[in-house]
């Protein structure tokens, strides 16, 4: 079945740099689009980043654009979010999700209804 792991969050001090993992198992990244998610407290669920499995088009959120680089290792059917120049306002727990490509929209990547499938999540605090 279709799961996704995310690692790789922690506590960071403002300026500095994570990168976000996301471990896949049970298909096949080529035909998937996966995004990047955060979801701070008392906050609605913000789409972050987004890589299509077959072109690998990426899309980022105004927010990070310049800052947050989204890239895949299909031999290790791994999907990654660089994270650099961290702010406060990045402080959220991150997911990683998923979809088929069939009937992808990509004008909508940032739409968390638009994914059906959804890893636990890691905390990211940036703090001094």
């Amino acid at each position: 079945q279709v799961q996704l792991v995310e690692s790789g969050g922690g506590l960071v001090q403002p300026g500095g740099s994570l990168r976000l993992s996301c471990a896949t198992s049970g298909f096949t990244l080529d035909y998937y689009v996966i995004a990047w998610f955060r979801q701070a407290p008392g906050k609605e669920r913000e789409g972050v980043s987004c890589i299509s499995g077959s072109d690998v088009s990426t899309y980022y959120a105004d927010s990070v654009k310049g800052r947050f680089t989204i890239s895949r290792d299909n031999a290790e059917n791994t999907v990654y979010l660089q994270m650099s120049s961290l702010k406060p306002e990045d402080t959220a727990k991150y997911y990683c999700a998923t979809r088929p490509l069939w009937r992808w929209d990509d004008s909508t990547w940032y739409v968390a209804g638009r994914y059906n499938y959804w890893g636990p999540g890691t905390q990211v605090t940036v703090s001094s």
